[in-house]
């Protein structure tokens, strides 16, 4: 059973280059790193896919043509059994996490992420892996800037990155490259031991 990658965000170009669509950069950081494809539209996915290779391993990449909150919807069409869902990774943001910083996990609760709710709700489980991906500000403890109230999420998450906000995400989408080789190439226990410990 091939991994498949999925990365969130939302489509059009007014959401380019937000930080809701982080999910979305990061795997078209993927694919030029592994792919000789470009991203080509699925009518049946409702999403963008291409194929790559990571070591030995053929992977498939997708990112979903709908709207955040409805992501499961193209996922499903891909990922047809709870066994199927071992082997889907699933990128996508985090506002509880400083910009920099990433969290691999295995079969945890959506954590009130409406993409990745979505998804738990279409594949009918939690079993799959996660790489979230840190885009708060970062405070003089190294936690994470966190904004409150529904309004303040919403203008935070729908915002787009600033020019040094672009940086630190290209050399992140660096280090969730080498992650998913080893995620890939040796298993999600050492993918974790190595890229949580940051």
């Amino acid at each position: 059973m091939p991994y498949i990658i999925a990365g969130l965000g939302n489509p059009g170009q007014e959401y380019e280059n937000t930080r809701h669509n982080t999910g979305r950069i990061i795997l078209d950081a993927l694919r030029e790193e592994y792919s000789k494809e470009t991203f080509a539209f699925s009518k049946k996915s409702n999403a963008l896919v291409a194929v790559a290779k990571i070591g030995k391993e053929k992977v498939t990449l997708i990112s979903p043509e709908t709207f955040m909150n409805n992501s499961g919807k193209s996922i499903a069409t891909l990922v047809k059994s709870v066994k199927a869902a071992e082997k889907l990774v699933v990128i996508y943001d985090d506002f509880n996490l400083p910009l920099g910083r990433i969290r691999i996990s295995f079969n945890r609760s959506s954590g009130g992420h409406n993409g990745v709710e979505s998804i738990i709700k279409a594949v009918k489980t939690e079993a799959f892996l996660r790489i979230r991906v840190g885009t708060a500000a970062e405070t003089a403890k190294g936690l994470a800037k966190v904004p409150h109230g529904e309004e303040k999420i919403e203008k935070f998450i729908l915002g787009p990155f600033k020019d040094d906000e672009i940086k630190a995400l290209k050399k992140v989408s660096k280090t969730i490259i080498e992650a998913i080789a080893v995620l890939i190439k040796e298993g999600k226990e050492k993918a974790m031991s190595v890229y949580n410990a940051g």
